[in-house]
């Protein structure tokens, strides 16, 4: 699994599937957040699949879809929300790590 840190507590990655929940345990991270809206692509896991896998290695979970290109201000909320609420560090996932990416820089241009 490759992620790409973004700040100290935020680091983004692509797709992730159930298998990689140990893995994202091992690489100390305590929260998880999707931005991928299920059924995306086909063969893509459901983010309530991906819930199970990681809140079965005991760390929290956030479902926060965003469509690809119509990122919303309520998704900016949530993130920023969720963000708040979670125990970091976070790892934040979507089809390639970009709407992630994205909305952290968001969340921290409505924070100032």
């Amino acid at each position: 699994m490759e992620y790409r840190q973004i700040s100290e507590n935020y680091s983004v990655s692509a797709q992730i599937a159930p298998e990689d929940a140990g893995a994202i345990k091992a690489a100390g991270f305590r929260s998880v957040i999707c931005n991928r809206p299920d059924d995306e692509q086909p063969g893509q896991p459901s983010h309530d699949a991906v819930k199970a896998a990681v809140e079965s290695v005991g760390l929290a979970f956030r479902y926060i879809p965003v469509i690809s290109g119509q990122m919303t201000v309520a998704n900016v909320e949530d993130q920023a929300e969720a963000l708040d609420e979670l125990e970091g560090p976070v790892l934040a996932f979507c089809r390639s790590g970009t709407r992630c990416t994205n909305l952290f820089a968001a969340v921290q241009q409505m924070k100032n």
